[in-house]
């Protein structure tokens, strides 16, 4: 398996790289500053560039991808991750082709079940349970997939009905898929569809939308990555993982700042913070050894 974490920073020239890491982009709405904010991204050597699926005062996931596409010549573009219930599979793979032709084939979609229960509610969009949505994430990547590839799809499943849909074809050979998914049946589902599972910590997601406390014993996440790998089988190899880090700390005092972290993060143990992958902590050289060294633990390969 190949990990790339990708890290949620504010002011990506102050991020650490190190081997292929990416950025979360909260892409600010004046033109100068996205376009500033995604060429200092690449400059540093981060591999890709994401925006985020959700409703509100927000720019939407996709277009400011494209208008990053025009501004720069190397990094990757992903949305991470599209909500699959506010898009039809079937009209989604149209706008993710065009812009992998507009990038050069830069593309990597990243999608997932949906679990921001007020966004639902707002718009008054049904909110199923998880393994409802899980299931019909499922068959809507099986349809991407499809179509991405260049089929004409025959679809008659329990969430999507199609027939004879294509799509125009991707600069990509091979659009890469990444779900962002928890729980073991969507883990198994992803592990033998996904090109990259992107791994959560999220605790189990209860129908009102709530969760349990998020769970950060690195067992748990040596269990997962074993799971995956069980599951995947022969694709266990070329299968990659992706950790979203969710906060990045640069401070000469990283024990301090894991400390601090344990004080107002429930379930968070100082020893905890300190290893996950999902927390950069400490100087620009000690986020880079921390973020190699989880790569180690997990046995993955870069």
């Amino acid at each position: 398996m190949v990990a790339r974490s990708r890290a949620d920073v504010v002011q990506p020239d102050l991020a650490p790289v190190a081997g292929a890491y990416a950025i979360v982009s909260r892409l600010a709405p004046h033109p100068g500053q996205l376009r500033r904010e995604v060429q200092v991204a690449e400059a540093a050597g981060f591999d890709v560039v994401c925006t985020y699926d959700h409703l509100g005062q927000h720019l939407s996931a996709l277009e400011p991808l494209a208008f990053a596409a025009a501004w720069t010549e190397r990094v990757r573009l992903c949305p991470l991750v599209l909500n699959n219930d506010f898009h039809h599979p079937g009209l989604l793979a149209q706008r993710l082709a065009t812009l992998d032709r507009l990038s050069g084939g830069r593309l990597e979609v990243g999608i997932g079940a949906g679990h921001a229960f007020p966004e639902y509610e707002a718009a008054r969009i049904a909110f199923d349970a998880p393994s409802l949505r899980k299931a019909r994430l499922a068959e809507s990547v099986e349809i991407l997939r499809r179509l991405l590839d260049g089929e004409r799809v025959d679809h008659h499943g329990d969430h999507y009905d199609l027939t004879g849909l294509a799509t125009i074809t991707p600069a990509q050979a091979h659009v890469p898929i990444l779900v962002g998914v928890n729980g073991r049946t969507a883990l198994a589902q992803a592990a033998r569809t996904a090109d990259i599972i992107g791994l959560t910590l999220l605790g189990k997601t209860l129908p009102d939308g709530n969760a349990h406390a998020v769970r950060w014993e690195p067992e748990r996440l040596d269990a997962t990555v074993a799971f995956i790998a069980d599951f995947a089988g022969d694709r266990a190899g070329a299968l990659e993982l992706n950790a979203l880090v969710q906060a990045v700390v640069v401070t000469d005092d990283r024990r301090r700042a894991a400390e601090e972290l344990a004080a107002k993060t429930p379930g968070l143990e100082v020893g905890h913070a300190l290893s996950t992958p999902f927390l950069a902590l400490g100087t620009h050289d000690q986020i880079a050894e921390h973020l190699l060294a989880c790569r180690e633990r997990l046995s993955v390969r870069t």
